[in-house]
Order: structure tokens, then C-alpha cells, then sequence
């Protein structure tokens, strides 16, 4: 539902060497000292912005002194990348541990329901949430993230939906991840750039709600038994089918393909 890779690492690759790094910290202690620096450099770009933040703002951040920060990184733009870096290990790692074979078995609702909470919990983490936002905001300052992790969020959301239709054409299910993810992305950054943790559940909230209405017409937890298998169009029998009010108190249906409209009997 946001951007991320497809591919899997494992779990300590979060502290796997970058190339951006100074010096490569061997001992827990280095390792600790440079998670916090990117946690404070996370605190200074969100509340000042990447331009007006200095490596000086982000070690006093850190509680370090500048020559510690040095060690490890060279400028504020090396302690960036380092956030890109961190943030795309830990998206890899998100969606590698989903077991999709048993997420698309789930109802419509619980299954965007758990993918939304795994998206939340990503963006808990400081360094994930300013990135996110940033990458919207200020393209222009990175060096490793660009429109491919996009591309491969929709990838990802298109195979989870058509493993729950097989019916479904590719280039639809592909149509439909498109829309998901840019939709999805679009109110999370407004829930994220918000400063109102109350508003901010509620946006995500509505993301949810949102792809459960979108999505409703094609995975629907009662399409098999009503729409698939007895419901189809009278007029040209097609089953792409979307639900459009109701008519003397009967369900009314609207064909996808030949665009009539006709009521339940």
C-alpha cells in the first residue's frame, strides 16, 4: 500500500554495511551510536526542514559530540542517504515476512486491515516517517529512493489481488494496485504531516475504509456465492458487476461492460 521493495533481507540487514558510511561500526555500542544519530537527524529534518538542518543541530540532537558524528558520516547528506538506506531494509523486510497465501484468504475488510497496521507500524519508526513524507516533499534531495519503489509497492499490491481473484485480468489487477497505492500514499502523507495524533488516526482510518469500498466490487467477501456464480448481467451476461442502490427496496447492479443497469429478481 506505500513503496517498498519486493524483495527479502534479513532482519539484522538493518545494520548491514552502507556505502555511504565513513566507518563501519563493529561493536553494539557504534552500532547503537549511529541509530541514534539517524533517529535525531529524523527529530531535526521534520522540525526545521532538510535545508536549514546542520550536522551540528543533528549531534547535539543525538546527545554526541560533532567529532563522534564525523566519524561515521561526512554531511548532513551522508546521514540521509544512510536514512534512505535504513528505511527501504526495513520495507523489504515488512513485506517479506507478510505470508500472502494466507492474507488473501482473510475477509475484504481484515485483510486491508492488516495491511494497513503492518504499514503503521512501519512509520512508528521516525527515520521511515520522515523519509516517507520527504520523498513527497523534497524529491530532489535523494539519492538512492526514486519512483521504482513506487512502482514496486503497485506490483506487490497487484499480485496479493489477483492471488484473491484469479479471474481477474492482469492489467486490471494492475489498474487496481495503481490506484490503491497512490490513493493509500496520498492520505498518509496528509496523517503523517498532521500534528494532531487524534486526526492523524482518523486519516489512516479512512485509508482503510477507502480501499475496502474500492475494492468491495471485485473481492467482496460474498462475490463468489452472489456475484460470480449467480449474479450476471441480463443483457450482455457479463459478471463484472458493481452494486448501485437499491429500487423498490430490491438491489439494483450496474454492468461494468455494458453499462445497464438492472434489479435483482
Amino acid at each position: 500500500m506505500t513503496e517498498h521493495s519486493c524483495s527479502s533481507s534479513p532482519p539484522d540487514s538493518i545494520h548491514s554495511p552502507s556505502s555511504n558510511l565513513r566507518r563501519q561500526p563493529k561493536q553494539q555500542r557504534g552500532k547503537a551510536r549511529v541509530e541514534k544519530i539517524l533517529d535525531a537527524a529524523a527529530a531535526v529534518f521534520d522540525e526545521v526542514g532538510y535545508e536549514a538542518a546542520t550536522t551540528h543541530l543533528i549531534a547535539a540532537r543525538a546527545g554526541t559530540a560533532i567529532g563522534s558524528l564525523y566519524q561515521f558520516f561526512p554531511d548532513k547528506a551522508a546521514i540521509f542517504k544512510a536514512m534512505e538506506l535504513r528505511h527501504t531494509e526495513r520495507v523489504k523486510t515488512m513485506w517479506a515476512q507478510i505470508d500472502i497465501s494466507s492474507l488473501v484468504q482473510l475477509p475484504l475488510r481484515q485483510m486491508i486491515h492488516q495491511l494497513a497496521v503492518t504499514v503503521a507500524q512501519l512509520f512508528d519508526q521516525p527515520v521511515s516517517r520522515v523519509v516517507f513524507v520527504q520523498f513527497f516533499m523534497a524529491r530532489a534531495i535523494f539519492q538512492s529512493i526514486d519512483d521504482s519503489m513506487t512502482q514496486e509497492a503497485i506490483n506487490f499490491m497487484a499480485m496479493i489481488l489477483k492471488q484473491r481473484n484469479p479471474k481477474l485480468l492482469e492489467e486490471q489487477s494492475n489498474l487496481l494496485a495503481e490506484v490503491c497505492v497512490h490513493s493509500s500514499n496520498a492520505v498518509m502523507l496528509a496523517a503523517l504531516r498532521t500534528s494532531d495524533p487524534m486526526h492523524r488516526q482518523q486519516l489512516t482510518q479512512q485509508i482503510e475504509d477507502l480501499l475496502v469500498a474500492y475494492l468491495e466490487p471485485h473481492f467482496g467477501d460474498d462475490r463468489s456465492n452472489h456475484v460470480m456464480k449467480v449474479m450476471i448481467c441480463p443483457h450482455c451476461q457479463s459478471q463484472q458487476l458493481s452494486k448501485n442502490g437499491y429500487r423498490r427496496g430490491k438491489q439494483c447492479y450496474r454492468c461494468k461492460d455494458c453499462g445497464k443497469q438492472f434489479v435483482v429478481r
